[in-house]
């Protein structure tokens, strides 16, 4: 009996057009497969889920600012009455570039033109402990895990009589001075200055401490000076015990452990520390980087392969602005994705293909409400109106006209009553042993 992986995917459609597969729905996968909708090729998106995450917003799922179904967008709406674009959800994990052969769960397929866009996961830097533990925020999935486990160390709190034993469930540690970091640090003590009394008037919140922990000597490592510093502020002003120059050595589930300060007791260490790329087989260790990146050309063709491109957090194209390769944000994906677009429309029509080039279009990050700093090329600015950009930003990033409305209208009420209505602790159910591979989400 042959295994899925040795059988072909089914109900692929015939054609005539060449086979263009993608791997990952991200930012920039999805982008390539939308810019050659009815395009001259037959797109073929696979992904592990069935919907595009909008990941910048994960910090407020994780602090109950949205519902995940706001950041969610499912991809096969995008392919409505698209016939050469067919999506399939599957996980793959190699190719065999000789073949021109991709493998999944679901079966193989053939290509003509590889895509990888897989993005990337947590990097724990080979500490087990803290995997274990510790809870990262690279899904909606986990998002949502956040603020069930946040919730439900509230609840168990309430019941405990003692203040001191009290204290490990309610401090609220975070490791990585990234714009996750900062943004799910301020979040958090905003839930703890303005919301989370109103709901546990029993508990006292002057007790419960909120970390943020970088290993560097600035937040915003990427950002400007001025953004670093005024993040800074912002955060101790809303009440955030900021830790700079301090490795995090272990997480045992109670006590955070740090290279020559004293440990902190939590129940709740959220990770977002760093990343690392997703991993697929079939190519050989010279075109990986060793920080797992795929070394590619400046068209983001793989060195040595005519046939396999790699857009965003896997892509490494080294310039001469970015020796170490461009920064893991979405810009440089979907940017990417649109160069790629185009060369491979010129590749059927026997036209030379363009090289890519990077243009920064700035940064931003939020601290809280009325807090943000901005980088943009031309001006770099901070506060109130810093944070009207971004949410500006990010509304008209969101796909679809009902997520922009639903956002709008979560974070309207959220500024006007500061009392978000989304802490529910909803408690998955028990799946049999012989469901859990399609209903739940793998470490």
């Amino acid at each position: 009996m042959l295994l899925p992986a040795q059988k072909p995917i089914p109900n692929i459609p015939e054609t005539n057009l060449p086979k263009l597969v993608i791997v990952g729905g991200g930012f920039g996968g999805l982008k390539l497969a939308r810019k050659l909708i009815k395009g001259p090729y037959q797109v073929i998106l696979l992904d592990k889920n069935n919907y595009h995450q909008f990941q910048p917003l994960f910090y407020q799922v994780a602090t109950a600012g949205l519902e995940p179904s706001a950041i969610s967008f499912p991809l096969r709406k995008i392919f409505h009455d698209t016939p050469n674009s067919i999506f399939r959800m599957a996980e793959v994990h190699s190719f065999d570039s000789k073949i021109k052969r991709l493998y999944s769960d679901i079966g193989y397929i053939d290509y003509d033109y590889l895509v990888l866009a897989m993005g990337a996961d947590t990097n724990y830097f080979g500490n087990q402990s803290i995997e274990y533990n510790s809870s990262p925020m690279k899904t909606v999935s986990e998002a949502l895990y956040i603020r069930n486990k946040i919730i439900s160390n509230y609840e168990r709190a309430i019941n405990i009589e003692k203040q001191e034993d009290r204290k490990s469930l309610m401090n609220v540690v975070i490791v990585g001075g990234g714009p996750t970091g900062v943004e799910l640090a301020g979040a958090m003590a905003e839930l703890r200055n303005n919301v989370f009394p109103k709901d546990y008037p029993e508990l006292n919140f002057s007790n419960m401490k909120v970390v943020l922990i970088e290993a560097g000597p600035k937040l915003l490592g990427a950002m400007s000076e001025e953004s670093q510093d005024h993040s800074l502020r912002y955060l101790q002003k809303l009440g955030v015990e900021v830790m700079l120059d301090t490795k995090v050595q272990d997480y045992d589930g109670e006590q955070v452990k740090l290279e020559g300060k004293e440990s902190i007791s939590t129940h709740t260490l959220l990770w977002a520390a760093g990343i690392k790329p997703n991993f697929i087989d079939g190519l050989t260790k010279e075109h990986f980087a060793p920080n797992g990146r795929i070394y590619v050309d400046e068209m983001n063709r793989v060195v040595g392969e005519k046939d396999i491109f790699v857009l965003g957090d896997v892509a490494l194209l080294r310039e001469e602005k970015y020796p170490k390769g461009h920064p893991q944000v979405a810009q440089v994906a979907m940017q990417q994705a649109e160069n790629l677009a185009k060369n491979l429309i010129n590749l059927t029509k026997g036209r030379e293909m363009e090289p890519f080039h990077y243009k920064d279009l700035g940064s931003m990050a939020t601290v809280g409400r009325k807090l943000a700093v901005v980088d943009l090329p031309f001006i770099k600015f901070q506060g109130l109106m810093a944070w009207l950009t971004w949410l500006f930003v990010h509304l008209m990033a969101i796909l679809g006209v009902k997520n922009k409305m639903f956002i709008f209208m979560d974070w309207a009420w959220n500024y006007l009553s500061f009392d978000p209505s989304l802490r529910l602790l909803i408690k998955p159910k028990y799946v049999k042993a012989s469901e859990r591979k399609e209903l739940i989400e793998e470490k």
